[in-house]
Parts: C-alpha cells; sequence; structure tokens
C-alpha cells in the first residue's frame, strides 16, 4: 500500500514505522522540516506541505490507498484550530476527491462528548461540548461524515482519548516531580490510551474500518483520578499527593475539563482490536520498567 500520513508526529511517526515494518511505502507529511531526519531513519519519506494551504498539496500527487490524517494544533487557540483542523481537512477532502484513497481516517478526540456527570458514553452519545477546540473537532467529524454519506468519500473516524507513551506520560511525570494534585475528591474519570494502541487502532481502522463509521480509541479501563494517582504514587514510592487549593481548582474548572468513561466496545467488538496495554497498569509499567 501507499500510505500518506498527515501531521506525522508523535503517533504518525509509530504508524509511519509499523507501516514499513510490514512493507508499505510511506510518506510522513509535516509543516516543517526539522524532523525530516527522524522520519527517514524509520523508512519514512519525507513531505514539506501544509494543508491549510490548498495550493501546496497537488505537489505531492495522488494515488494514495490509505491517507491518516492525525495533525494537532498546538497552542494558537480556537482560530488555529480551526484552520488545522476543519480547513485543513476540507481542503485534504477537496484535494483527494479526485482520486479518492481506499480508506481516509481522521484521528478526531474523545474531548468532543461533552458530559461532566461522570456517564458511560459510546458513539452515539450527544457531541456537546464546552470546549471551543472540541466544537471544531466536532464541526471536522461532520464534514467528513457528511461527505462519505453524500459522496461516497472513505472517511473513518476514530476518536482519540488522552494519549501517553514513551517520552509522553503526563501524570507519570506530575507525581514524580510532586507537582500532582487531586482534584476534590478525585472521582473525575481519566480515559486514556497508550501511543502504540493508536497506532494499532489506526492500522485496524485502515484496514476494516467502515466508511463513515465513528471508533472510540480508549483503553479498556477509564480510572478516577485519585486511583490512578495512587496507583503511580505507590508504584513510585512517592507520597499520595495533596488535595488542590481552592485556586488550583479554579484552575481545573476554568479549563473545561469533562467527566466521563468512554466505551471501546465497538473497536473490539466490530474490528476485532486487540490492546497491547488494556490499562493504565500495563501501559504506565512498561514506561518504569522499559
Amino acid at each position: 500500500m501507499r500510505v500518506l500520513i498527515v501531521g506525522c508526529g508523535y503517533v504518525g511517526l509509530a504508524l509511519g514505522a509499523r507501516l514499513v515494518q510490514q512493507g508499505h511505502a510511506v510518506w510522513g507529511l509535516r509543516r516543517d522540516t526539522e524532523h525530516a531526519g527522524e522520519l527517514g531513519s524509520a523508512g519514512i519519506k519525507p513531505v514539506r506541505a501544509d494543508i491549510t494551504h490548498l495550493g501546496s498539496l497537488p505537489e505531492l500527487g495522488h494515488g494514495f490507498d490509505w491517507v491518516v490524517n492525525c495533525v494537532s494544533a498546538s497552542g494558537g487557540g480556537a482560530q488555529e484550530s480551526e484552520r488545522i483542523y476543519l480547513q485543513g481537512t476540507k481542503n485534504l477532502v477537496a484535494w483527494l476527491s479526485k482520486a479518492p484513497p481506499a480508506t481516509f481516517l481522521y484521528t478526531s478526540s474523545t474531548s468532543i462528548y461533552g458530559q461532566v456527570d461522570g456517564s458511560r458514553v459510546d458513539e452515539y452519545a450527544p457531541t456537546e461540548p464546552e470546549s471551543a477546540t472540541a466544537r471544531i473537532l466536532v464541526k471536522t467529524e461532520r464534514l467528513l461524515l457528511d461527505a462519505s454519506a453524500k459522496t461516497g468519500f472513505p472517511s473513518v473516524v476514530l476518536r482519540v482519548a488522552g494519549i501517553y507513551g514513551p517520552r509522553r506520560a503526563y501524570w507519570l511525570d506530575q507525581v514524580r516531580s510532586g507537582q500532582a494534585r487531586i482534584e476534590g475528591a478525585g472521582e473525575r474519570w481519566i480515559n486514556m490510551i497508550h501511543r502504540d494502541d493508536v497506532a494499532g487502532a489506526i492500522l485496524t481502522g485502515l484496514a476494516q474500518g467502515q466508511p463513515g463509521r465513528v471508533y472510540n480509541a480508549v483503553d479498556d479501563e477509564p480510572v478516577a483520578q485519585a486511583a490512578l494517582l495512587q496507583w503511580l504514587s505507590t508504584r513510585l514510592g512517592c507520597p499520595l499527593p495533596a488535595v488542590a487549593g481552592t485556586g488550583e481548582l479554579r484552575a481545573v474548572k476554568n479549563r473545561g475539563l469533562t467527566n466521563k468513561r468512554v466505551s471501546n466496545e465497538r473497536l473490539k467488538t466490530e474490528l476485532g482490536y486487540r490492546f497491547e496495554f488494556p490499562t493504565f497498569r500495563q501501559g504506565y509499567e512498561s514506561l518504569l520498567t522499559g
């Protein structure tokens, strides 16, 4: 297969390396050339282009069998997010519609579930988030799902939970540095997935995902914040984090964090995906002992 990975960063690099190992020809698109050497070392052909400018895309040529859009907006607020997620995806669809791939997979986020009551949510749950960025992701999903329904564009949407993995372990680093704080009673649910399982879920979605279908990519066990911090503290031999003060809680509330338990049943039952790291325990243990 000829595979294009748009936004070939933390997840894309791991995904591309797996695809290369499986014998696929892989191109990794980024807006800069800073990581060209890293991509090349993994067997990924570096491509420089900016999806927010439609005119830069024809230079890539066509003929891709699979396309993955896993771009991320690093800061810049809602305006930058709209440019990269919504406009960038719109440009990709316009460009690829002339010669559509077999599958176009978009990595969205479970942040689009705006529930704050701790309820269990699946792909049928309402997506009405408070966050401006999450609302842009909802619009981007609708763009792709509408294109699939109206023109047959082969869109598959993967809603990805909080990603952790090698060199990116927020909660572990917070406990280790002593900066972690328990928010109130610590009952807010956290949904996570190891980077390697994100790559694995994308591979499965590319090969088996149904156009116009949405799948949650999250591990088997949402965990309450206090339980996660207690497990990490015990494993590291650190004191249990203190309870957040009033000012810290206000800052958390202002970030608009949600509180829900995201189900991965569709990913497992419809696509047969089997997790390398089914829960945070296996995932963080691999980081501590790897």
